[in-house]
């Protein structure tokens, strides 16, 4: 092969060829193109990575504006929703206050409501146990006063014991109590003083007898007692003596 390129070279040398013609057919060499190539290769590819680098810094400057866009939403939200919450909180406890008010005035007028109507029951009963009670002060007269002697009377007396035994005992259940005022202390609030009565042998102001009974209801007075008291006894004056003068004669 050396022996070609000699031959080639001394042969131009005789014909007297220019030596840019061998400079040239050298630089056709294969090695020279593939070095032009590859140099090419190599720029093309800077250029690529040139471009590419200042694509992601575009894109990176783009993604940076849209990331804060972005954030700046995300914060404007949370904020809307952080005062939603805040006002949602408020509501709420107005309407737990509201709430209570309302549960509170419930329970005090379910109060007001029962204890109204437990009034009303007791007066409802008060009053038709005083309907009766003039009915059990006859039978209380007829007892004392009536004095069986046959057989025939002693069988209407034991009949209409009988009755009145059956209303004191209804009485009895509903919470009717009688008083017993004899020898007591006079008292306004549980007696009514009809009569009064001189004597020294008790205080002033002792219960000597009840003329009308009087009555309880559960703790309450559902009558009052009429009854006469004692007062004080009234020393009667001496009589002054009538004695004549004997007469002169």
């Amino acid at each position: 092969m050396m022996d070609e390129n000699k031959q080639i070279n001394n042969t131009s040398q005789q014909l007297g060829e220019p030596t840019e013609v061998k400079q040239a057919m050298k630089s056709d060499s294969p090695a020279q193109i593939n070095s032009n190539e590859s140099g090419s290769e190599v720029t093309e590819q800077v250029a690529a990575q040139t471009n590419v680098t200042a694509d992601t810094a575009t894109f990176n400057q783009e993604y940076g504006v849209a990331a804060t866009e972005k954030t700046q939403l995300e914060t404007a939200a949370l904020a809307q929703l952080t005062q939603q919450i805040e006002s949602l909180k408020v509501q709420l406890e107005e309407r737990s206050t509201q709430y209570m008010r309302i549960a509170a005035d419930f329970e005090n007028y379910r109060k007001r409501t029962s204890k109204e109507k437990e009034e009303l029951e007791v007066q409802m009963r008060r009053n038709t146990i005083l309907e009766l009670l003039p009915v059990v002060d006859n039978f209380e007269r007829a007892r004392s006063h009536l004095k069986p002697q046959s057989d025939g009377e002693m069988t209407i007396h034991k009949s209409y014991q009988g009755v009145y035994k059956q209303l004191v005992d209804t009485l009895k259940r509903l919470g009717v109590s009688p008083m017993r005022p004899e020898g007591q202390q006079f008292d306004p609030n549980l007696h009514e003083a009809v009569m009064r009565e001189p004597t020294d042998e008790h205080p002033e102001g002792t219960v000597l007898e009840e003329l009308v009974r009087g009555y309880y209801l559960g703790e309450r007075v559902l009558r009052h007692a009429m009854v006469k008291v004692a007062a004080p006894k009234e020393d009667t004056p001496a009589a002054p003596d009538d004695r004549s003068s004997p007469a002169n004669s």
